[in-house]
């Protein structure tokens, strides 16, 4: 190339030269064709000598561009010796003017193509860069959710769809949004749709495709290394949570279709009203305030223990609703005078008790804090209620409270019993007070603190082990929003002084929950990842209870949400026995707690647990 642009610039001087009359000598074969062919091997040979070309180009300094003056003076040297030797010089000025501009010229010819290649090379990287963060994708199906997707992407700087991807055959070939429509059937499909398209991922446009795809399309994109992407749903109970496109996330999986609720019967329930929620903090607690704070309530009243994530929740409740009324409260229910001055002083017309001590193996070691704060801080909140004339009190009971097998479950079902027999005593004029007591039952919450799927995922990042309690192990899940949805809808339906229990679905197997995972991480397991099974923990059971069979509840207006049958107990009783568990609790005496719990809750029978030296024989 050098050597091309340094005789190209000679053959321009000889041009230029003969323009003028004075350097009519040019025009002589015998000068002339020293002249280029002196170019042409000097300019090799100087080239050559000072290796100009091992120099990177987009790397070019001014000490190459020294290199490069030092080659073009040498061989304006060696011309000038040539043209001497071998050709007739009339007027040895004006050759050396010639070679002059022989050499700058040369020098900015070669300069300059390096100088335009650098930044044509650095316009390159630039879109490179910007091709790089723009995905390439395709969409799946052709819903109103895919055509809407490929409308707002259009003109995206970060996402670029290029078509939309399909199973249903009858569509290959067709146009969709101005979109083509790409058929596949197996993975080899997937495969050559990626490679012709440099496609970076798939988007899905509903959680139901991409469930619906979760043993297919999701499981070939994983193995090709494809991403998964998902648009997050908008319109959550009134609040607008669209966002940027996120990978799928096994939430996205495991969840059912959207449920359907009563908005304009919960609204009216909640517009205007002061409502207190405890556990503000926790999983469940932070996704009842968010969407409580779309309702049009009065205020909003945030009482947790926990300093750091009662912080982290204000300053998203600030950002995110700007108009909300809300006060947080630190506190702890075990502390009956600071709940009495949360009641006293902000007089809260509905109350939902979310605050718990909810992880069985601390509460296996620890029995006497279950209690305290899952039953006497529940009774604390109740009497409260009573007190201070709160129109309904949600309580948030858990699954593991039928035939409990560990302490947390037991002091969960031993709560409930409380709160029912004072709603009940309260339905039948035994007791003064107009609270309505509600108290809500489900299984496990997808991604709350502590869970599985967090404790997985982070396992993962670290690069494993994961470990699973059991190789048969299952579990009933709830999303966090699905929970807290219909929990909102219990607190509306005529369920007063009821346990209310929610459809949980299919159970899942956390062994193929672990490996999902791990697949959707594009790793393989027990190979990048490896599984270990560390044996079940104290109070842990194999198989949690099917919440809604049709013999042991009743059915309600709404599809997903029945009625526990469960045995009644009279108030006096359950005054009785949590006067007994408390001061046996506060004594640490936990012998005869234990014992007491299991008179109390005959189906409490421990499992695995040192505690199962006192059930019945």
């Amino acid at each position: 190339m050098d050597v091309v642009l340094s005789v190209i610039a000679s053959g321009g001087i000889m041009l230029v030269a003969m323009a003028f009359p004075s350097a009519s000598f040019v025009l002589h074969t015998p000068f002339l064709l020293t002249w280029m062919i002196s170019s042409l091997l000097a300019s090799g040979v100087m080239f050559l000598a000072m290796r100009t070309y091992a120099i990177i180009i987009r790397h070019t300094s001014f000490k190459d561009m020294v290199k490069f003056s030092i080659a073009l003076s040498g061989k304006v040297v060696m011309m000038m010796v040539s043209l001497l030797a071998f050709a007739q010089v009339d007027n040895l000025s004006i050759v050396v003017v010639l070679l002059i501009a022989d050499l700058l010229l040369s020098l900015f010819f070669v300069l300059g193509v390096r100088i335009l290649m650098i930044i044509v090379y650095d316009l390159y990287k630039s879109r490179i860069r910007e091709v790089q963060k723009c995905k390439r994708l395709l969409v799946y199906g052709t819903s109103e959710k895919s055509e809407s997707a490929i409308s707002r992407f259009r003109n995206s700087p970060h996402y670029n769809i290029v078509g939309v991807i399909s199973p249903n055959s009858s569509l290959k070939h067709a146009k969709f949004a101005d979109k083509s429509i790409y058929y596949f059937e197996s993975e080899n499909d997937v495969d050559r749709l990626a490679l012709s398209l440099s496609c970076n991922g798939i988007l899905f446009t509903r959680k139901t495709d991409a469930r619906g795809e979760n043993d297919r399309l999701v499981k070939y994109c994983s193995d090709l290394g494809l991403k998964v992407l998902i648009l997050p749903e908008i319109g959550e109970l009134g609040e607008d949570r669209g966002g940027a496109i996120r990978e799928v996330r096994i939430e996205d999986l495991l969840g059912r279709d959207e449920i359907q609720i009563s908005m304009s019967e919960i609204k009216a329930g909640f517009a205007g009203k002061t409502v207190l929620v405890t556990g503000a903090a926790g999983s469940i607690g932070s996704e009842l305030c968010r969407q409580l704070a779309t309702f049009g309530i009065s205020k909003l009243v945030l009482y947790d223990n926990a300093e750091t994530p009662m912080h982290n929740l204000r300053l998203e409740l600030e950002e995110s609703f700007p108009t909300l009324q809300f006060t947080p409260v630190i506190g702890d229910v075990r502390s009956l005078n600071r709940l009495d001055f949360a009641f006293r002083k902000y007089k809260p017309d509905v109350v939902f008790h979310a605050a718990a001590y909810k992880h069985v193996p601390l509460m296996e070691e620890n029995p006497c804090e279950a209690v305290l704060v899952n039953l006497v801080g529940t009774s604390y909140v109740a009497d409260k209620c009573i007190e201070y004339g709160v129109e309904k009190m949600v309580m948030i009971s858990t699954d593991k409270a039928v035939n409990p097998t560990n302490i947390m479950g037991c002091s969960k079902r031993l709560a409930e019993i409380y709160v029912q027999s004072l709603g009940l005593a309260i339905e039948q004029g035994k007791h003064e007070g107009k609270t309505r007591f509600v108290t809500t039952r489900f299984g496990n919450v997808l991604g709350s603190n502590g869970s599985v799927i967090p404790r997985f995922r982070e396992q993962i990042q670290k690069g494993g082990p994961v470990t699973v309690t059991h190789p048969d192990i299952t579990r009933f899940f709830m999303t966090i929003p699905e929970a807290c949805r219909l929990v909102m809808e219990a607190a509306i339906m005529d369920t007063a002084n009821r346990i209310c229990v929610f459809d949980m679905g299919e159970s899942v197997k956390i062994d193929t929950l672990a490996r999902r995972m791990i697949e959707l991480s594009g790793l393989t397991v027990d190979k990048d990842i490896k599984i270990e099974y560390t044996g079940l923990r104290p109070g842990e059971k194999l198989y949690e209870e099917v919440l809604s069979n049709v013999e042991n509840t009743e059915p309600t207006r709404h599809g997903r949400i029945r009625i526990a049958k469960v045995r009644t107990y009279d108030y006096s009783e359950a005054r009785e026995m949590l006067a007994g568990l408390e001061q046996l609790a506060r004594k640490v005496e936990i012998p005869e707690m234990v014992k007491m719990m299991k008179r109390v809750v005959p189906e409490f029978i421990s499992n695995n647990s040192k505690f199962s030296v006192y059930d019945a024989k």
